[in-house]
């Protein structure tokens, strides 16, 4: 399967932006999906993920309660909407994909992976 992320750009702290991963070349619904980040320096860590029929979600600490993660079978999108936006939430956002069926936070466990779409949120 194939990713691609859109949505990003730059933001104030306390605003929001919606990412959008659109998957192509697999079925879309037998895949768990999640969104990974990495700033500069930094190891690529967990943010959120969804299981195929959007029945689970798991989410990082650091953005419980200010991003929701959620998926449209049958756009073959997921989507991150991002609100109450920080300067720590600067990253690069990756979506990935995997068979498996317990949504896992384990970057290595994931497969298939976009180019990411840089978020940048100023102070």
């Amino acid at each position: 399967v194939q990713l691609v992320e859109s949505g990003g750009g730059l933001v104030q702290a306390g605003g929001s932006l919606r990412l959008s991963c659109a998957a192509s070349g697999g079925t879309f619904s037998s895949y768990i999906m999640a969104w990974f980040r990495q700033a500069p320096g930094k190891d690529r860590e967990f943010v959120a993920g969804i299981s195929r029929e959007a029945s689970r979600l798991l989410y990082a600490d650091s953005v419980k309660g200010r991003f929701t993660i959620s998926r449209d079978n049958a756009k073959n999108t997921v989507y991150l909407q991002m609100n109450s936006l920080k300067p720590e939430d600067t990253a690069v956002y990756h979506c990935a994909a995997d068979r498996r069926i317990v949504v896992v936070p384990t970057r290595q466990l994931y497969d298939y992976w976009g180019q990411g779409t840089q978020v940048t949120v100023s102070s």
